[in-house]
This record gives structure tokens, sequence and C-alpha cells, in this order.
């Protein structure tokens, strides 16, 4: 199934954002469910959240994954939502 992972930053945690993102884009690459991802800006184009597609078996999966994510053992986000998604374009 495909979820969708839909976060938004702490204010002011840009700095947790940039100190962890090469461990996230690690994280990413070695656990292998993550279709597509990136993230979102503000009005400055500065990276506030995230979302990305995965395709796990279930949601419990990508429950257990968004909560290993190094960006969430940080402390980054103030709301996260995992939902699932049907890719119907692209």
């Amino acid at each position: 199934m495909r979820v969708a992972l839909i976060t938004r930053d702490k204010a002011g945690a840009l700095q947790i954002r940039l100190d962890n993102r090469d461990a996230h884009l690690a994280y990413i690459a070695e656990t292998g469910v993550v279709e597509m991802a990136g993230p979102f800006l503000d009005a400055d184009g500065s990276m506030c959240g995230s979302m990305i597609i995965m395709n796990v078996e279930t949601i419990a999966d990508a429950q257990t994954w968004a909560e290993n994510d190094p960006y969430a053992k940080a402390g980054l986000f103030e709301k996260v939502r995992i939902e699932e998604w049907k890719k119907v374009i692209g």
C-alpha cells in the first residue's frame, strides 16, 4: 500500500533539520520503502516540513518508519500525518 507521511516542522527548527538531513537521507536510502519525497517550503524558500510517499505493507509499518526517522528522533516535527494514498497520475 502507498502511504503519505506529511510533516510540519516546529517553528524555528530549521537548524535541527539541517543538522539531521544527511542521516535522514541515509535512512531513506537504507530502508528502501520511499518512492518519492521532498520538503515543503515557507514563504522565504526555507524547508519547513516534508511529504514522503512510501510503499509499505501496513499503516503500522509506516508509523514505525516515521518514528525511526532521524528527523523525528531529533524532535523536528510539530505535526505528523500518515494516510493511505492512491497514485492516480504520474
